[in-house]
């Protein structure tokens, strides 16, 4: 289901160096935990994660910074990175990733595209962060197809 060949670089680099991941995710819904759960001593690297799906939760337990996340619905490149160093810090981890974006549609929000921003931390310094849209049409396969991607950006990095 998820993309082993990331995993297994993800595992095999941060091991290799006693370093620690912990994941914050909004769009994912958790799947990016799962993913990395299922990695053959994940306890060893992966210290875990949290998901926030509003505004109260993100500003709360990772410091997202209020006016710009209510300006876009808690949906940009800025949250993001916010996300990604505030799960660094309260983690206490090496390395952070968050995520945030749209999985359906929602019209009425004027929201008719698939897209999701990530960042990936080292501490407070953002390594990478960007766009991905999708091309899925079932919300789990969007999440699925996010989760696979920004799997893939952090074992670049790392690799």
């Amino acid at each position: 289901m998820f993309d082993q060949k990331a995993i297994r670089i993800i595992r095999d680099t941060l091991l290799s160096q006693g370093k620690t991941l912990a994941v914050a995710e909004s769009v994912t819904a958790g799947l990016l935990q799962a993913a990395l759960s299922t990695a053959e001593t994940a306890s060893f690297f992966f210290q875990g994660g949290m998901t926030t799906y509003n505004l109260g939760q993100k500003t709360k337990l990772l410091d997202v910074e209020p006016i710009e996340a209510e300006r876009n619905n808690c949906v940009s490149v800025a949250v993001a990175e916010q996300m990604a160093r505030g799960i660094c810090e309260r983690f206490h981890s090496d390395y952070g990733i968050g995520i945030t974006g749209y999985a359906a549609t929602i019209p009425e929000k004027n929201v008719d595209e698939l897209f999701a921003f990530f960042a990936i931390a080292k501490g407070a310094e953002i390594l990478k962060s960007g766009k991905f849209s999708s091309e899925k049409k079932e919300p789990i396969d969007v999440q699925i197809d996010y989760t696979d991607r920004v799997l893939k950006e952090f074992s670049e990095i790392l690799g």
